[in-house]
């Protein structure tokens, strides 16, 4: 697989997964303008994340059944509709069904990391899902400092209106760009693809172990990243929409984590990689416990909890991806359902935390699910699973 190639799908990936990171650093304004208390602000995460679930178990799999090309553009091209949806909600149902929508559709993501991973070498798969991955980062950090910039300038509503229209143009590109690659699929029916997921994790001792990774280091990376919002504008602070997206920058570094760890997953460093990155990311909690004091301590904790998590994630796909070549698309349903879980879970908890026990509560919250998650990764490594 070409790098020109791998770039693109990188692109496509980061625009269209950030889409359902909008919203993180437009809480406050989304509070006040549909009437949500603050200590229930966070349900505007999870219900974008629970329909990406639903979207990950019902569309993703149909990348084993279905022409992947044609699916991919497809799926781009609802998510316009879904984004005009949300930019136009008069009420705060439009608002959910809208938001509903953009979650299930976003999955195209995982659609994209799969492909790759199908046209590229065995030798190289690592290298090409971290590369991929890195444009999800990157997609991820820059949705927080562009919904932040275009919100100060033209309101929240124009995130999702210039996002539609983003879509658009790439989805014009995708028709052109993807390949038409044709490979053996299973002959199986709707429920018989969906039952296989569950069989996977029957079947798949590696998937497992790597499921309840993704959950809990996304129960912290989202504890994070939906809640930063509300101490950083609050006084003292009062940042702007545009400050505390470009706080998303500091994460760069992710970006860089997860290509370097496909590489030590090709060459056999998995496991390693894993526990260096744990360890990391329960570090990363205690100067991020201190945002209310030094912004500067913030984003050396940000860096570390972003580049830690990432590393986790890209090792985990590399990982799993190798066991079963013709379910791709089914592995990587089943994988990020828990990584969704664990999204959402961070989400609603984190606002919760906020309310009731400031910062202080929601650093102690991530510093415990990241200390449980280097626990469990500690106890399961003593047995040969994985490399």
């Amino acid at each position: 697989m070409s790098r020109h190639a791998a770039l693109f799908f990188a692109i496509a990936c980061g625009l269209a997964v950030s889409s359902i990171y909008y919203a993180q650093p437009l809480l406050d304004s989304l509070a006040n303008e549909f009437g949500i208390e603050q200590s229930s602000v966070g349900i505007v995460i999870t219900v974008t994340q629970i329909c990406y679930a639903l979207g990950l178990f019902l569309l993703v799999p149909l990348g084993d059944l279905l022409n992947q090309r044609r699916l991919i553009i497809s799926m781009m091209l609802l998510s316009v509709l879904a984004l005009i949806v949300v930019g136009t909600a008069p009420t705060i149902t439009m608002l959910f069904i809208g938001l509903a929508f953009v979650g299930m559709l976003a999955v195209v993501t995982q659609l994209l990391v799969s492909f790759a991973s199908t046209l590229a070498a065995q030798a190289e798969r690592g290298r090409i899902v971290g590369f991929v991955t890195s444009g999800v980062v990157i997609g991820i950090l820059l949705a927080r400092t562009f919904a932040g910039v275009l919100t100060d300038l033209a309101g929240w509503r124009s995130v999702y209106l210039v996002t539609a229209a983003l879509m658009l143009i790439m989805s014009g590109a995708l028709y052109r760009v993807l390949p038409h690659y044709k490979y053996e699929r299973e002959s199986l029916s709707y429920p018989q693809l969906l039952r296989s997921v569950f069989n996977l994790f029957v079947q798949e001792k590696v998937l497992r172990i790597r499921v309840i990774l993704a959950l809990l280091i996304f129960t912290a990376f989202s504890t994070l990243w939906t809640s930063l919002v509300l101490p950083l504008t609050s006084p003292p602070l009062s940042l702007s929409h545009t400050a505390v997206g470009a706080l998303g920058l500091a994460g760069a570094a992710g970006a860089l984590a997860a290509a370097r760890a496909g590489r030590y997953a090709d060459r056999g460093l998995g496991q390693r990689t894993t526990g260096i990155a744990l360890t990391l990311l329960l570090a990363s909690w205690l100067p991020i416990r201190y945002t209310e004091y030094s912004l500067f301590v913030l984003v050396i904790g940000i860096v570390l909890l972003d580049a830690a998590v990432q590393a986790i994630h890209v090792t985990n796909q590399s990982l799993i991806f190798n066991v079963r070549p013709e379910a791709r698309s089914r592995l990587t349903a089943g994988y990020m359902i828990f990584y969704s879980i664990g999204s959402a879970t961070g989400s609603i908890a984190s606002t919760n935390i906020y309310a009731y026990a400031g910062w202080n509560g929601v650093s102690l919250f991530g510093a415990a699910v990241s200390a449980l998650a280097l626990l469990f990764w500690a106890l399961t490594c003593r047995k040969p699973t994985v490399k």
